[in-house]
């Protein structure tokens, strides 16, 4: 591990396909968990992310599969995240319920 990597930050898009020894996640407003759920909100996501392009058009044709849609897409990108860690990883989240409900599982 390089020294200097510690200070490196990325996305989605640029650590895919990489393993690192060790990986911090932010987990944003776009998942938070209320009433025994985990839920999603593409209205959170960084307007930047471009996986979510188009979301409007998509909720607007068939909003109940398109949820279920944006929901995956949502979710596999936090996983796909948090797996990159060969060592471990470190989790942040914005939503203090999920927090909670991320230190008991």
């Amino acid at each position: 591990m390089k020294e200097e990597s510690v200070n490196q930050i990325g996305c989605i898009h640029t650590c895919q396909g990489l393993e690192l020894d060790y990986v911090g996640v932010i987990i944003g407003e776009d998942m938070t968990y209320a009433d025994g759920t985990i839920r999603t909100n593409v209205t959170k996501r960084s307007k930047n992310d471009s996986t979510v392009r188009g979301y409007k058009s998509l909720l607007k044709k068939d909003p109940i599969e398109g949820a279920k849609e944006l929901d995956i897409l949502i979710k596999n990108t936090y996983r796909t995240l948090m797996t990159r860690g060969m060592k471990g990883c470190f989790v942040y989240c914005v939503d203090k319920g999920l927090e909670n409900y991320l230190r008991q599982v």
